[in-house]
């Protein structure tokens, strides 16, 4: 039996590592040649540092040039600051969030894959459409970046191609489309030498229609300038000076270095989405990661669903492929085991941007929820809740035991 994967991101990565342990021909088409895009999801969840260990990934995950996500501060109305999240707090040692940049995530995954001699990964190769042959996918079309065409067949295609999935829309499937009243705007600003010592965290800071997103860096600040959905325009119209203004403004601690915004190219537009499809799945087709239910940033939580989506589908799905057949039934189970984290996960992303961007969008309140603000301050045991749901999710999954490794040493250099 053979999958054929559309999409090299983390969903499409894990999902090809693991059907590869697995003994499953497999082949992933990526469009681009290679990883390095800036300011893709960079967090990497405790349930993902936990699934390294079993898969004997561990050491060599920790090796690679990360740091470490600090505890969220909200400003009060004193003018303040209350810490709501304590990763530090959930039990050792999966009690924290690593700040890893994708292309080195991705990376990694593809060198331990290409270890096993049943994965194949195709670069500069774009799935275009489906093959289909009575009512079942029985592979994908495919073009590369010097205008090659061809096809590959699989008994299984899995669709981790994005939230503009292309496989999605061939197949005929719409999601259903939540609102979502902001687009994000990612940038970086240079961390100072003399600012090492401070302890990471994540900075949000409110004011009239916007707020920003500080999230400490190893050597550098990343930024997040939320503002209202359909902004781009107008704020590259008024050009980088103002939008420095603004930053400084919003964020004064950051006010000595704003000139390092060039111009507005520098600024990295996330139109925001956040959606699911009801159905993940046809016959001999299976949707996984943000092609099944894009994802807001609120939480980072979206790369790591992905990937727990990934596991799901290869632990429920590499014995049938290795008896020679994928049923619907079977791709359904995968649907079932994790439609209830997604549903819970959104809906937590829905009631934080009601409470806090909306309200703040619209000008109906400027800052935090002031009952969210008690609860940091005075409610014991409160910041676990946050903790928990952003760093383990509600469901997190196991490496399969066929996946299962010794840990690997991490190689001299």
């Amino acid at each position: 039996m053979s999958v054929v994967i559309s999409g090299g991101g983390p969903a499409g990565m894990m999902l090809g590592l693991l059907f590869a342990r697995a003994g499953i021909e497999v082949t992933v088409l990526e469009k681009h040649g290679d990883f390095l895009r800036d300011f893709r999801g960079d967090t990497v969840h405790a349930s993902t540092v936990r699934l390294m260990d079993e898969l004997g990934l561990g050491e060599k995950f920790a090796a690679l040039p990360q740091s470490r996500l600090g505890n969220m501060e909200l400003p009060t109305a004193g003018g303040g600051l209350v810490q709501v999240t304590d990763f530090e707090g959930l039990p050792a040692p999966y009690n924290y969030i690593s700040m890893i940049p994708q292309w080195d995530l991705l990376n990694f995954l593809v060198e331990e894959a290409r270890q096993e001699p049943s994965f194949t990964l195709r670069m500069n190769t774009e799935a275009t459409g489906l093959i289909r042959e009575g009512g079942k996918t029985v592979g994908v079309r495919y073009r590369t970046r010097d205008g090659e065409e061809g096809e590959i067949r699989a008994d299984l295609t899995a669709a981790s191609d994005g939230r503009h999935s292309v496989l999605r829309q061939d197949a005929g499937l719409v999601p259903e489309e939540f609102p979502v009243p902001f687009d994000t705007w990612w940038f970086r600003l240079p961390r100072h030498e003399s600012e090492q010592t401070v302890p990471p965290n994540l900075l949000m800071a409110f004011e009239p229609g916007e707020l920003a997103l500080s999230l400490t860096r190893t050597d550098f600040f990343q930024i997040a300038y939320f503002a209202a959905k359909g902004s781009d325009a107008r704020l590259r119209s008024e050009g980088v000076e103002a939008f420095r203004e603004r930053i400084a403004r919003l964020l004064p601690r950051y006010a000595d270095r704003v000139d390092h915004l060039r111009t507005m190219d520098d600024l990295h537009l996330l139109d925001v989405k956040l959606n699911r499809l009801h159905r993940w799945y046809t016959d001999g087709l299976l949707f996984i990661g943000d092609a099944a239910h894009a994802m807001s940033p609120a939480g980072g939580v979206g790369i790591n669903l992905a990937i727990q989506d990934a596991v799901a589908a290869a632990t429920l799905l590499a014995e049938p492929l290795r008896r020679g057949r994928v049923t619907t039934a079977d791709l359904a189970k995968v649907q079932r085991r994790r439609w209830r984290p997604v549903v819970i996960m959104q809906r937590m992303q829905r009631v934080l941007q009601d409470a806090m961007f909306t309200a703040t969008l619209t000008g109906r309140r400027v800052g935090p929820p002031p009952q969210l603000v008690l609860a940091a301050k005075y409610v014991p045991g409160f910041r676990q809740l946050p903790s928990r749901l952003i760093a383990l999710g509600p469901r997190p999954e196991h490496a399969p035991a066929f996946a299962r490794r010794p840990p690997a040493p991490v190689a001299l250099r």
